[in-house]
């Protein structure tokens, strides 16, 4: 194994573990109230009815996406990974919604602009780490 291919593995791993670990808390009770919250309203539904179930399918998508980057085929890795980015992509609005409600939301409402430069670093570490 050279020494790119080991710094692969190791990205991957941590990146396994961020994302396992930030599904697992779409399903910690005040946590998933907090995120529903976020969910602007035309994303959310009438009378918010679909937020719950976006936290969910996006908790099952991290915690999927992260353990398929510690698959042993490679096709099943860069398929985790340009999902992962989707994601990062989907829960955009959510994070915008946060950030214009900092009173509201607290620590989750990072400033749009250092909040879309993380949301890119982490897309391009993750495109790194699965190619």
């Amino acid at each position: 194994m050279d020494a790119f291919a080991l710094a692969q593995l190791v990205l991957r791993i941590i990146l396994a573990l961020v994302f396992v670990g930030m599904g697992i808390t779409h399903f910690v009770p005040r946590v998933r109230r907090a995120m529903q919250a976020m969910i602007p309203a035309g994303l959310a539904g009438p009378d918010r009815r679909w937020a719950p179930a976006l936290v969910a399918v996006s908790g099952v998508a991290e915690i999927v996406g992260g353990a398929a980057l510690l698959a042993p085929w490679w096709g099943v890795r860069f398929a985790a990974g340009i999902a992962l980015i989707a994601l990062l992509i989907a829960v955009f609005p959510a994070n915008v919604q946060a950030a214009r409600e900092p009173e509201r939301f607290g620590a989750a409402a990072v400033p749009i602009a250092p909040r879309a430069i993380g949301q890119v670093v982490l897309g391009v570490l993750v495109l790194v780490s699965v190619i």
